[in-house]
């Protein structure tokens, strides 16, 4: 692999001993750490200097908290991914981070292997998610999405219809599961999930992973 093909990350955590070790795994683990940072302010700053493609962020941060720096940052440049690695589970804060941009959330006491295996899946765009949390968060976007809306208005057009293949798809990407999860579990190539997802994407007119999820979660299809 060349550098230019290095997945770029920056580790953004107000403990040294902690990021510092988060560093050196990841760049022990062939990653290339482009910038580190312990407040909010710096990670803003930093990060914009730096370009890195994933962002590993801890939310409580001084200066500047964990979820504003995610939506400063994701909103300067969309193309960025977030994997929030924080010491709380609570509610609360994993839906804020969600809804601050962030791409997935992971819990500190996940192992190394389970950090390094979550940088590389965000680095592609999947939504990752310690387990359990994953369900948090498909239950708040189904909750909101059976909240009271205005009537329907009739004229306005049908969602496209899928393919019972694509469908099938769309409902295990809404429970969380990886492309290789998705073609081991229907015996299909990876290349097939992979062109599965793109024409729904394409169909719903959705731009990644993460509106496919939410898109999905909406009509319910991760209870199946």
């Amino acid at each position: 692999m060349s550098d230019k093909d290095l997945i770029k990350v920056m580790v953004v955590d107000d403990h040294p001993m902690w990021r510092d070790a988060v560093a050196r795994d990841l760049a022990e683990s062939g990653f290339d750490v482009v910038a580190t940072a312990g407040d909010g302010d710096q990670a803003v700053r930093r990060a914009k200097a730096a370009g890195p493609d994933v962002l590993v962020l801890d939310l409580n941060l001084p200066v500047k908290p964990g979820v504003q720096v995610c939506k400063e940052l994701v909103g300067h440049n969309p193309a960025l991914r977030v994997l929030v690695l924080s010491a709380s589970g609570e509610h609360a804060d994993v839906l804020e981070a969600v809804k601050s941009g962030a791409t997935g959330y992971l819990l500190k006491s996940a192992s190394t292997e389970e950090l390094l295996d979550a940088v590389r899946r965000t680095a592609v765009g999947d939504p990752v998610f310690t387990p359990g949390l994953a369900g948090l968060v498909l239950g708040e976007y189904r909750r909101l999405a059976s909240d009271p809306a205005p009537a329907s208005d009739p004229d306005q057009p049908r969602a496209p219809q899928l393919t019972e293949r694509e469908t099938e798809v769309l409902r295990l990407v809404a429970k969380g599961l990886s492309y290789k999860q998705i073609a081991e579990r229907l015996v299909i190539s990876h290349r097939t999930v992979q062109n599965h997802v793109q024409n729904t994407l394409g169909k719903l007119q959705l731009h990644n992973r993460v509106e496919l999820v939410r898109y999905a979660i909406e009509r319910g299809l991760d209870d199946e």
